[in-house]
């Protein structure tokens, strides 16, 4: 088991290990699209990159970076991910809706 901390939400969800991330957030309340995101985003599929989350803690718990991912974030910092992309596998800290730096 898994927990996944929502800084932004202040919350705390229990994850079965293998859990996906965007699943996890949208089934307890999380919001992790901006505007736009909830306008165009591709259902989790990994097509359209709106569903990016920061990983701040844990990291390594994360199933690798997909190759779609390495696309649409290749302008973003490591520590960024697509959450619809994104297997936990432990316990990690999550900011929703990071700037663009």
């Amino acid at each position: 088991m898994a927990v996944i901390k929502f800084l932004n939400e202040d919350k705390e969800v229990i994850a079965a290990d293998g859990a996906n991330l965007r699943y996890k957030a949208m089934e307890n309340d999380i919001d992790i699209y901006t505007l736009v995101g909830k306008m165009m985003n591709c259902g989790g599929y990994g097509q359209c990159g709106t569903c990016v989350v920061e990983i701040t803690e844990g990291s390594e718990n994360l199933s690798p970076r997909t190759q779609v991912e390495e696309r649409k974030l290749r302008k973003r910092p490591e520590n960024c991910r697509l959450a619809c992309q994104t297997l936990v596998n432990g316990d990690i800290t999550v900011k929703t809706k990071p700037k663009k730096k």
